[in-house]
């Protein structure tokens, strides 16, 4: 579900996928976002677009390098993706399983040539769908998409024709950012936790004073 982007709106947040650092500086930058947002919070991933297009296949591709790493919950792989005609139906799910959870959505997007081969980082809601003139529910607590095209004229055959090792780098670039982030917190929840409990023993071990 492709939407279009605003390079001067990116900030310290756009990361390209040439960069020799752009796997380290991303995954930071994710995991900043992150800790400052979610705290004990599940991390939904929702991964929007579809393989019957190349330039929309990013977030399926990510979604299923994820799901082949454990990592989750996912929802939108090449098996079983999110898209324009179930996303309504997904988000009401999502919301049903995974209730005060915090959602990160993915997706692929148009913007200016300059732009092109570029991931962003921003907080808020998706609003997927915009590059092609539709209408869709919105989704996520932050969103995270990446430009695989030139936006503002013939969109879907520029989607036609989108370079698929482009796709594919933004995907593996994503997914990794992603996997190190979520395990990352994972391991900080869980060595806060055991810390936690090791101070509740030491108070209640601890011989009483006098």
């Amino acid at each position: 579900m492709i939407g279009t982007i605003k390079p001067q709106l990116a900030g310290g947040n756009r990361f390209h996928i040439e960069h020799p650092y752009a796997k380290e500086l991303f995954s930071l930058a994710l995991m900043r976002f992150l800790t400052g947002e979610v705290s004990s919070k599940e991390v939904v991933v929702v991964c929007i677009g579809t393989d019957r297009s190349t330039g929309d296949s990013l977030g399926p591709l990510v979604g299923s390098q994820l799901a082949a790493r454990g990592i989750g919950p996912v929802y939108g792989t090449l098996d079983d993706p999110v898209h324009a005609t179930n996303l309504q139906e997904k988000i009401v799910e999502i919301r049903e399983k995974h209730p005060d959870s915090f959602i990160v959505a993915i997706d692929a997007c148009l913007g200016k040539t300059e732009s092109v081969g570029h991931v962003n980082i921003k907080k808020g809601p998706l609003r997927p769908g915009t590059g092609v003139n539709k209408n869709l529910p919105t989704i996520g607590n932050m969103h995270i998409v990446g430009i695989v095209n030139v936006g503002g004229f013939m969109e879907y055959f520029v989607l036609q024709n989108t370079r698929l090792n482009l796709v594919m780098k933004m995907a593996t670039l994503i997914a990794d950012g992603i996997g190190w982030a979520i395990g990352s917190l994972q391991k900080a929840n869980r060595a806060s936790e055991c810390a936690s409990s090791m101070e509740f023993q030491d108070l209640a071990f601890s011989p009483p004073l006098g």
